[in-house]
């Protein structure tokens, strides 16, 4: 029996564990099935770039869920500034991107453990909105994404490619004690 997501322990990935970290997000990824393009074939480039760690992790936060000393998950925290969000272009908003959760693992927290690493880091740096874009098919996610309180923002929608169709969700949070 999978132990609690209590006893996850969420950090900063380590430079030694990005090959590991990309694996997992592409495995995560494939599982679902989103790798696939809508004529059947696999989408090589789009897991080169969600493979690529060491990228991302160069402008952004790449977090990673342990368990022991097994990776179960991993997101990207794109503070204000990181050229990697696609979303956050204001001084108080932040944006997480590509959450994956190791197949084997899920069902115990995971993503939300990662989210709410992703969400105390907003709330540290005083911002007041987290952004996040999904493909419109990952339901899972957005049923997570809403239990935490987040919602759907048509206006934050968008496409990258032909065929491909994000959803755009927004996260309000109250300003500190300081009134930021």
């Amino acid at each position: 029996m999978p132990r609690p997501a209590s006893d996850l322990l969420v950090r900063v990935a380590r430079a030694d564990e990005h090959r590991a970290v990309g694996a997992l997000t592409v495995a995560g990824y494939d599982a679902d099935g989103h790798l696939v393009r809508p004529d059947g074939t696999y989408d090589d480039r789009y897991a080169a770039v969600i493979g690529d760690v060491a990228a991302r992790a160069a402008d952004s936060e790449v977090l990673v869920a342990v368990d022991g000393d097994r990776l179960v998950g991993t997101v990207t925290w794109c503070p204000y500034g990181s050229a990697f969000a696609e979303l956050a272009r204001q001084p108080h908003q932040g944006e997480l991107r590509t959450l994956s959760v190791d197949p084997g693992a899920r069902g115990r927290g995971t993503g939300r453990a990662l989210v709410e690493a992703c969400l105390e880091r907003a709330r540290r740096a005083g911002l007041t909105e987290v952004l996040l874009c999904s493909l419109t098919e990952m339901a899972t996610a957005h049923r997570l994404y809403l239990s935490m309180g987040f919602v759907r923002r048509p206006d934050l929608d968008w496409s990258p490619v032909p065929d491909v169709h994000l959803w755009g969700f927004a996260l309000a949070l109250p300003p500190d004690d300081d009134g930021r």
